[in-house]
């Protein structure tokens, strides 16, 4: 397999694979395997252990549920590894346990240096937790480069993508990406970049906001149809029904600064995210 040659992000060196140990992530650690594989990459399975701050005082107490939880995970993340193994991937496995384990996810991944991090949608008790409104809005808060959240049993083939954007300078972010992609993955064919208006007022404004994101990727997408769509409604609704319209495999979106809950036209990535059949794939400014 030609490195670069199916994955859908642009050059990767090395992903961080967060996973919490359930089934829930079982989509995020299925890609980041076929990705990994796919551009020859380094794979870092993060393994962060939530600390309870109400035991923080029982040391006991935290020792013995981590232990617990590191007991439980064990065996999803030896079979992680051996996934690994069986694709001839370089990996790392890394397990910390921290009281916002959020930023200690961020952290490891810029110390590994990752190109971006798939995390699963949902997740369990004691661990990440990664339920929307929570552990994915604020891993994607922190501003991290790339953030790609799978649902359980979403798969990716890199063909078919939905830009979502606004015409904001962070939607700006989510077009670089797409350009990116079309230099670099070969089984790309349509890019439907989407602009939803609040209102009908608004419409012909977000038509030529949709028109001029495929005009500045044009030329740099290679053979890569670009198709400009303009509607109006509510936005989450609006991009995941199109999302599943038109069967995408991931949707793509640029985020809004950084912070907690600083997210692109206020918290639509987060509803995008709750609502999506596919993928989400968050980009945001290198802080």
């Amino acid at each position: 397999m030609t490195e670069n040659s199916t994955y859908p992000m642009g050059k990767i060196k090395t992903i961080a694979l967060a996973t919490d140990g359930s089934d829930y992530t079982d989509g995020a650690v299925q890609e980041a395997i076929f990705f990994a594989q796919a551009c020859g990459a380094k794979l870092v399975v993060l393994n962060v252990i939530g600390i309870d701050t109400e035991l923080a005082s029982q040391a006991t107490g935290v020792h013995a549920t981590a232990a617990t939880i590191r007991g439980e995970t064990q065996t999803y993340i030896d079979n992680i590894k051996k996934m690994a193994v069986d694709n001839d991937i370089e990996y790392e496995v890394v397990v910390e346990e921290s009281y916002q384990p959020d930023k200690a996810i961020v952290e490891l991944a810029r110390q590994h240096n990752a190109d971006v991090i798939i995390m699963g949608r949902h997740g369990r008790r004691g661990l990440l937790k990664l339920l929307v409104g929570s552990m994915t809005s604020k891993i994607i808060g922190h501003g991290f480069p790339r953030v790609q959240v799978v649902p359980r049993k979403a798969t990716i083939a890199g063909e078919k993508i939905l830009l979502a954007t606004d015409g904001s300078e962070f939607s700006q972010l989510a077009v670089d990406e797409a350009v990116s992609m079309g230099e670099n993955c070969a089984t790309l064919k349509e890019i439907y970049v989407l602009s939803v208006a609040f209102k009908e007022a608004d419409l012909d404004q977000a038509r030529q906001v949709a028109e001029e994101a495929c005009t500045k990727m044009k030329g740099k997408i290679g053979d890569v149809k670009c198709v400009p769509m303009a509607l109006v409604g509510r936005a989450p609704e609006v991009v995941t029904t199109i999302a599943r319209e038109k069967d995408v495999d991931f949707i793509l979106m640029g985020g809004h600064g950084k912070g907690l809950s600083k997210l692109l036209m206020g918290h639509v990535t987060e509803k995008v995210i709750g609502l999506a059949h596919c993928a989400v794939l968050v980009v945001e400014k290198n802080v």
